[in-house]
């Protein structure tokens, strides 16, 4: 799981990995589920290459590079139709990275990026033009800095004109000092991972309550059921290959998607970045898709109808 422990800032030219976190796994194996056609991996990530791409001077942590050839062959290897590439702090506001792999795609691929209020509107629209649907707001303290509110939102409005969304990334402690500031964003909101749950506390309990609350009462928030190895205590049976891996998970992401199934979106998270304990199998992963959805359609709404009406407008 992430780091908890406060970290020293990389220097800006040294493009060496974080020490003690771990490559993704090269080797994934074929995934026991099938993926249904049109089928959308709707959170995952490029990084650099460093070389090519450098990483943000203001970076916490610096990956392992992780290139949208290696993404797409990863596509293809476990069976997806499309990517949503999101912006990872690691590369700050310069989204270059992140829209090269869009052209590349053949318009196979959306993006989620991070600006700053400076940004103009032609900009915008190069955006835009290139795949990207939505704009990231990160507030896991151990990952960014802080942004004043009123800039993001600021932001929030301006891209409302281009009907992008906005992806929220938050830990569950915090959402009830964020939750008057969410509520005002004036676009379809997208939280990453559920907010973050502790999966050690009750599925029907206050915490996780207040987040299936927050998606009740407010229709235009969506949720992505990803992240499994991130929030997991128990982890997986096996490093590789277990069949019924991070199984304290299954309830809280099977729950929003019972209840919500028109507003769920998956993805794998690759290439994972942060991991310490384990590096999981993206097989593995697909492999958890049919225990929080359980039925054909429901698996279906998840990777295809959603994420294509989201990304796509299909």
């Amino acid at each position: 799981m992430d780091s908890e422990r406060s970290m020293t800032k990389p220097t800006t030219g040294d493009f060496t990995k974080t020490a003690g976190w771990l490559d993704w796994y090269a080797n994934p194996s074929k995934p026991r589920f099938q993926l249904p056609p049109g089928a959308v991996d709707a959170h995952c990530h490029v990084f650099g290459p460093g070389a090519e791409f450098p990483y943000a001077p203001e970076r916490k942590y610096t990956p392992c590079d992780a290139s949208k050839q290696q993404l797409f062959a990863l596509r293809d290897h476990l069976g997806f139709d499309k990517n949503v590439i999101v912006q990872a702090t690691c590369h700050g506001a310069d989204n270059s990275a992140l829209v090269d792999a869009l052209k590349a795609s053949n318009g196979k691929a959306r993006g989620v990026v991070t600006v700053k209020r400076s940004i103009t509107d032609a900009q915008l629209q190069a955006m835009h033009d290139a795949g990207v649907r939505g704009v990231r707001f990160n507030f896991v303290k151990r990952l960014v800095d802080f942004t004043p509110k009123d800039e993001l939102l600021a932001i929030a409005t301006r891209i409302k004109a281009w009907n992008w969304h906005v992806v929220i990334y938050f830990e569950a402690v915090d959402l009830p000092e964020l939750w008057d500031f969410f509520t005002a964003l004036p676009t379809t909101v997208v939280v990453d991972h559920m907010g973050r749950p502790n999966v050690d506390k009750p599925v029907d309990g206050p915490e996780f309550e207040l987040f299936v609350k927050f998606m009740r009462e407010h229709p235009n928030v969506w949720s992505k059921v990803t992240c499994p190895e991130r929030l997991s205590i128990t982890g997986p049976k096996a490093l590789h290959g277990e069949q019924n891996a991070y199984t304290d998970v299954i309830p809280f992401a099977k729950r929003i998607v019972d209840e919500f199934p028109d507003r769920v979106i998956w993805g794998t998270d690759w290439p994972h970045p942060n991991l310490k304990d384990h590096m999981p199998d993206d097989g593995l992963l697909v492999d958890f898709i049919p225990h929080i959805a359980s039925t054909k359609e429901l698996r279906h709404k998840l990777l295809v109808d959603n994420p294509n009406r989201l990304y796509w407008n299909v």
